[in-house]
């Protein structure tokens, strides 16, 4: 007999019977057996949606513990083939990304494994960018000039490879604040031939507490091998010298490492930089006022004598050495600048050179008589030597200009005024050594 297979598209046939038969006469009626085949239908059901979730989560990816397996390694995978193709070149800036205090001196670019291809340095709020240049062999950047102070800036670097791949790196900082830092003017400039008086004059911006390790960070050397000493003036000037004159023809160099370096509370330096600076011939000039006559003396020698007219008996000038610092070929002199009345107010005075910050100066003098030249103290307290008009022709003080520089001293003895103060001017040579060695902090 052929054996029926049923389905749901292949239903099985109805069995005939008559009224009243039961469907199978032979087995006992059981009452429960409806509640059982239910529960059997729901638990088939149940089952078979749950396979089909399992079927469904590992269709996504698997059960939990599988999944969580082969994500790994896929993942370790994708890195490993991502580091394979990584770029050797390996790019560093020296301003950290988010710095708020980065220095205005040192900010870079270098790269290791590679060569750099391209750096561009903007100032965020200006969008100005910041020319600079790579170096020829490609592993550095530096900008062409310090960054402002209190500026924010992005830095864009890129680089490749030997094998092309190229590398990124990118950072947004700001520099030092002006209120959080501190700048020292110094004087005489890079590069200057002066005098054998000059000495190194450093101004700070700001009032400095750490003077020890300020001066400690600003060398000064000469060539001749003199011992050259700092001493502060107050708490934002600071001067270097040796004992003595410094030597003709010798080089001064001025190491300045201040960047980092903390002045006070809440202050640190900013500059980072070299300078030097030449001496030139000697050249001494001494003022008599008894005799009223300058001496000139280069390397020694005594090369001209010149008839001057210095300061009243009312107006004395200052005895002492004191260092031209200035010069001019022509300069307003209004006594009211410097603590004098409506006395004099003179708009073209001739071949002025200034020798103390108070208003002493060797000038010209073309409103004196000749005959006061040599022979008696006119002026407020400057020394005048005799000068036409315009500063024009061959005078006494177009000489004296003509063969003068910015450091060149001049000693003034014999007035009936006090010595000038070493702080006056450029004048600390008339401090002792052993006074100017006990105002160092180092």
């Amino acid at each position: 007999m052929e054996q029926l297979v049923t389905s749901p598209d292949n239903p099985a046939p109805a069995q005939s019977r008559t009224p009243h038969q039961p469907l199978h006469p032979t087995e006992p009626r059981d009452a429960a057996a409806p509640r059982r085949a239910r529960r059997t239908r729901r638990t088939l059901a149940l089952t078979a949606l749950l396979a089909a979730g399992a079927l469904s989560l590992s269709a996504c990816g698997g059960n939990a513990e599988a999944g969580g397996h082969d994500g790994k390694n896929g993942q370790a995978g994708a890195d490993a083939a991502a580091a394979k193709d990584a770029s050797d070149a390996k790019i560093q800036v020296s301003s950290k990304d988010g710095a708020t205090d980065a220095s205005i001196n040192d900010t870079g670019v270098k790269v290791t494994g590679g060569k750099l291809t391209n750096v561009k340095l903007t100032a965020v709020d200006t969008g100005k960018d910041v020319p600079g240049a790579i170096s020829q062999d490609g592993t550095s950047w530096k900008p062409d000039a310090h960054l402002e102070r209190g500026t924010k800036y992005k830095i864009t670097a890129n680089a490749k490879d030997a094998k092309g791949r190229s590398a990124t790196e990118n950072a947004t900082f700001s520099t030092v604040s002006s209120a959080n830092s501190f700048i020292g003017s110094f004087t005489p400039d890079n590069g200057k031939t002066v005098g054998v008086g000059m000495p190194v004059s450093f101004n700070f911006d700001k009032v400095i507490t750490n003077k020890k390790d300020v001066q400690s960070h600003i060398t000064v050397t000469s060539s001749s091998g003199q011992q050259v000493v700092g001493h502060w003036f107050g708490s934002q000037r600071l001067d270097f010298r040796p004992q003595d004159y410094w030597k003709a023809g010798s080089k001064i160099t001025m190491k300045i490492d201040l960047d980092g370096v903390k002045g006070g509370k809440g202050i640190t330096g900013v500059q980072s930089k070299t300078a030097s600076f030449t001496i030139g011939r000697s050249q001494v000039s001494t003022v008599d006022m008894n005799t009223q006559t300058m001496t000139v003396q280069q390397d020694g020698k005594t090369i001209k004598t010149i008839p001057i007219s210095g300061g009243s008996a009312d107006h004395p000038t200052y005895n002492g050495q004191m260092v031209i610092s200035e010069k001019f070929e022509q300069t307003r002199m209004d006594g009211s600048t410097v603590g004098f009345g409506g006395e004099y107010d003179i708009k073209d005075v001739p071949h002025a050179m200034r020798l103390s910050s108070s208003g002493t100066f060797i000038h010209g003098n073309y409103w004196g008589d000749p005959s006061v030249f040599g022979h008696s103290g006119t002026s407020h307290g400057c020394v005048g030597l005799q000068d036409n008009k315009g500063g024009g022709g061959d005078t006494p003080a177009k000489w004296f200009y003509s063969n003068s520089l910015v450091g060149d001293v001049v000693i003034v003895k014999n007035s009936k005024d006090k010595t000038v103060q070493p702080d006056n001017g450029l004048n600390g040579w008339n401090l002792s050594w052993s006074q100017w060695q006990a105002g160092s902090a180092a």
